[in-house]
């Protein structure tokens, strides 16, 4: 069977009986067999995928079938769906099953997509490389000695070697779009407020949003339209109304800018840089306005996040306690050895590292130090990214200073794996949304991606963009 890139290419074919959904599952399910060494998946749903393909084929041919007939998707493991393992990738969810579904999958299953399983990612979301997950890395199916990106890296994986249609994963500092890049593949951000959070087990929840990867800007779009939206369940989604994201609107011809200190960064890798540059003389070709802008607090944008990020995240993952549900040691005795026992030998070094480093921040003679300041940078950032883009339409730079590493290359140093979040923590913090597209090949082989930054909640001019670039 071919390699599909579209939903709509999916539904043509079902249409024309070219094919049939439940052919299409089983290919899928080959792929996953066939390349279960990248790791990408953690539990596949066969037999499920099967049956919904049969029903759905039906609706398809009684013309009842919903938007996403036709797309088999899969869901980073942080997202819960009822009567189904979510585990976060942590030994400390081992076994959990949740007993409801995320709003989004409630919203993806009534338009009759199909899921076909549960995507490996770092542990509780938290990395840049996928390698902090407690069930092993995910291998780049560009290079298997080089990392997926993360943290939703089974995410980006999947959709690059073909082993479903789309997926969705969360994105707190650019766990979406990083991975994306590193894997040749469209990863969306959307505004904070955009998609609802109910279901999703939280990192950080005034960073954390939910988003679509996908080999086209036009299935992002398309699942975009589904999932976006008011959500009772979740106080912070925006009542504001949903923009049409499908079909596209026509792009037109816009003002960009690109951040001077992005990209000429002293990390900056030269192959990257170039292929940046040449994007932004063929939009200039194109008519585009794109101009040079300085954005000094560059440098300020990790730091503030990796203080504010941990902080709510040690008050987040408190909740896991090894009493109510997940791991619980079996060498505790009274109550204090239950929580201390169960945590340490639940979370992994990384998670336990943002846990304390979190706590600390937020501790009584520190609060002022660390956390207050962070909170007073995230406003600083807010407020010029609003002046640029009361200049210009959109933000264009980098998605990282490199392309996907080697496995183990940054790992025995988190600051300068943190560093690796440098392009994309911007929207997070700022609550913008944001998306990776492909841009080229580096001379090492490996995908380049570019990112472009939009005004809240104008998502569809900034989807027109990037599907015109």
């Amino acid at each position: 069977m071919e390699r599909y890139t579209t939903l709509n290419h999916i539904q043509h074919d079902i249409q024309n009986n070219k094919i049939t959904l439940g052919g299409l599952v089983l290919h899928y399910l080959n792929n996953i067999e066939a390349k279960k060494h990248l790791n990408a998946f953690l539990e596949v749903y066969a037999d499920e995928a099967k049956t919904q393909a049969e029903i759905i084929q039906q609706k398809i041919k009684n013309g009842t079938a919903g938007k996403l007939a036709g797309m088999v998707i899969g869901l980073k493991d942080n997202i819960c769906y009822k009567n189904h393992k979510s585990s976060a990738s942590s030994k400390i969810l081992e076994g959990f099953e949740s007993v409801y579904s995320a709003t989004i999958v409630e919203k993806l299953l009534a338009e009759d997509a199909i899921i076909i399983g549960r995507l490996n990612c770092d542990e509780f979301a938290m990395g840049a490389s996928n390698e902090n997950s407690a069930y092993g890395n995910v291998l780049n199916d560009a290079d298997n000695t080089r990392v997926s990106g993360g943290s939703s890296g089974g995410s980006a994986v999947a959709v690059q070697a073909n082993l479903c249609l789309a997926t969705l994963g969360s994105d707190t500092g650019g766990s979406i779009r990083q991975p994306a890049a590193f894997c040749g593949v469209v990863g969306f951000k959307p505004t904070y407020g955009r998609v609802s959070r109910y279901g999703l087990i939280a990192y950080a929840s005034s960073f954390d949003q939910i988003g679509p990867i996908a080999n086209s800007v036009e299935d992002v779009a398309l699942i975009m339209g589904v999932i976006a939206g008011k959500d009772e369940k979740d106080a912070t989604t925006s009542p504001r109304e949903v923009e049409a994201y499908h079909p596209l609107p026509e792009a037109k011809k816009y003002k960009i800018a690109y951040i001077k200190e992005a990209l000429f960064h002293p990390g900056m890798d030269e192959d990257v840089k170039t292929i940046t540059l040449q994007k932004i003389d063929k939009l200039k070709a194109e008519g585009h306005t794109v101009e040079e802008v300085s954005f000094p607090l560059l440098d300020t944008v990790v730091p503030a996040y990796y203080v504010m990020t941990t902080a709510e995240a040690s008050s987040n993952l408190s909740r896991f306690s090894g009493l109510l549900y997940g791991h619980r040691s079996k060498a505790a005795t009274n109550l204090e050895t239950t929580f201390k026992k169960s945590r340490s030998e639940g979370f992994g070094a990384e998670v336990k590292r943002r846990i304390m480093l979190g706590t600390f921040v937020l501790s009584a003679g520190f609060y002022d130090a660390y956390y207050s300041k962070a909170q007073k940078v995230r406003r600083k950032v807010q407020q010029e990214t609003e002046a640029i883009l009361s200049r210009y339409d959109f933000i264009l730079s980098p998605v990282t200073p490199g392309t996907a590493f080697k496995f183990g290359e940054k790992s025995t140093n988190p600051v300068e794996m943190y560093l690796a979040d440098i392009f994309t923590v911007h929207a997070n913090i700022s609550g913008h949304p944001a998306i990776s597209i492909p841009a080229g090949t580096h001379p090492n082989g490996m995908p380049v991606g570019i990112q472009l930054l939009g005004k809240l909640f104008n998502e569809s001019a900034l989807l027109a963009l990037a599907q015109t670039i």
